[in-house]
């Protein structure tokens, strides 16, 4: 059993689920829905593992207590509860100090006077009158089966799966399975509801689409004051669709799934994807300043920057490659890391080389922009730094 990802959440790693008796019947019939719903889960390619350490066949002993026979002794149920607690059980009784340290005292028989059910013969409580009693003359022993312990959840009688992803899904996979499954085969009357951090997960998942969606409008906002125009921010907004994916399918070819840690990556990925369209698209603008037609702009901006952008590639590519091929103890979440922003990197950028000056052109076309011309003397200030750097190089 792998202990879970972060202290507090759950005993161990992956899912944790409870299903839930909500109609309040016989704990027999949860145990046995609760193993159908564990056979159903199984039959899922998402479910690795799935399973329960809950169990209604414990042997057991029913305590049963006569309440008129305590009264006619001149004690009670109360006490001699009490009592069997505190000799088979342990119970706590006082302090005491001694060499300035606090003691606690606990009392409970010693083993061999509380292994078998005869013991209760030589275990007595006080009576009326001050006397001593055998507890075998109030207490009768009964052999049953039932649950080591009652769990409830949110107030309801339940049982407790726990259980992991297979190789090749996600948490949110299974996650997703379990509530497939428990539509199809929960009967009326029953419930489940996710624990530790499969709760915290299930509760958070929607909100990824939101979020990516509220900082895709603040950046089209920004840009749409950056260019001056509703259509040309589309250019750099539509090319990151092809880094991510790209990223995905790269992942897939490579066996991973979508984490936490691709997604991190993704993040990043997202930056450098949207920074070289937009290094793109202002060297566009700015010979379009300068007095180039659109196409010319276009394709000046992809000749000039191709360079810069290889290099990039090339630095971050040879970067990762240590975490998409890593081994030992935490492989798995480097190697997700790796390979998505190195198949994001790769081909995203390709596309953006081929796709943002067309875009640029398509969007420029739609709604044309007036740029003021820029001054002689810049232009030549240009031209005489473009010729410096070909003959550096």
């Amino acid at each position: 059993m792998a202990p879970p990802l972060i202290d507090g959440y759950g005993v161990s790693n992956g899912f944790e689920v409870y299903l839930q008796d909500r109609a309040g019947g016989d704990i027999n019939h949860l145990y046995a829905v609760g193993q159908e719903f564990i056979t159903a889960l199984q039959e899922r390619p998402e479910i690795g593992s799935a399973y329960t350490t809950f169990n209604v066949n414990f042997p057991q002993y029913l305590v049963e207590v006569d309440a008129a026979k305590c009264q006619r002794a001149g004690t009670t149920a109360d006490a001699v509860l009490s009592t069997l607690a505190g000799y088979y059980s342990g119970q706590y009784v006082s302090n005491f100090n001694r060499f300035n340290t606090l003691y606690r005292v606990m009392i409970q028989s010693s083993p061999e006077y509380r292994v078998t059910p005869e013991s209760l013969d030589k275990t007595f409580a006080r009576v009326e009158g001050g006397k001593m009693a055998p507890l075998s003359q109030f207490v009768r022993l009964t052999k049953v089966y039932g649950p080591e312990s009652l769990t409830r959840f949110n107030l309801y009688g339940a049982m407790g799966i726990n259980g992991e992803a297979a190789q090749g899904y996600s948490s949110g996979d299974a996650i997703q399975a379990i509530r497939e499954v428990a539509a199809e085969s929960l009967p009326r009357g029953y419930g489940y509801e996710f624990a530790g951090i499969s709760r915290e997960e299930s509760q958070n998942t929607g909100n990824t689409a939101a979020i990516f969606l509220i900082c895709t409008v603040f950046v089209y906002l920004i840009l749409c004051g950056l260019y001056e125009s509703f259509f040309v921010p589309f250019a750099v907004i539509l090319s990151v669709p092809f880094g991510l994916t790209s990223s995905f399918l790269f992942a897939k070819l490579m066996g991973l799934e979508n984490n936490i840690y691709m997604q991190t990556g993704l993040i990043m990925l997202i930056g450098l994807l949207s920074k070289t369209a937009i290094l793109l698209t202002e060297y566009a603008s700015e010979r379009r300043r300068a007095g180039m037609s659109l196409v010319q702009a276009a394709l000046a901006a992809a000749k000039v920057r191709l360079r810069p952008i290889l290099m990039t590639i090339l630095a971050m590519v040879f970067g990762l490659l240590p975490l998409m091929f890593a081994s030992g103890a935490g492989a798995n979440g480097n190697s997700s890391l790796g390979s998505g922003v190195i198949g994001g990197m790769i081909f995203g950028t390709l596309g953006i080389l081929f796709f943002v000056p067309l875009f640029f052109v398509l969007f420029q076309y739609i709604q044309p922009v007036e740029f003021l011309p820029t001054p002689d003397w810049k232009i030549e200030i240009e031209m005489e730094d473009i010729e410096q750097n070909k003959k550096k190089n």
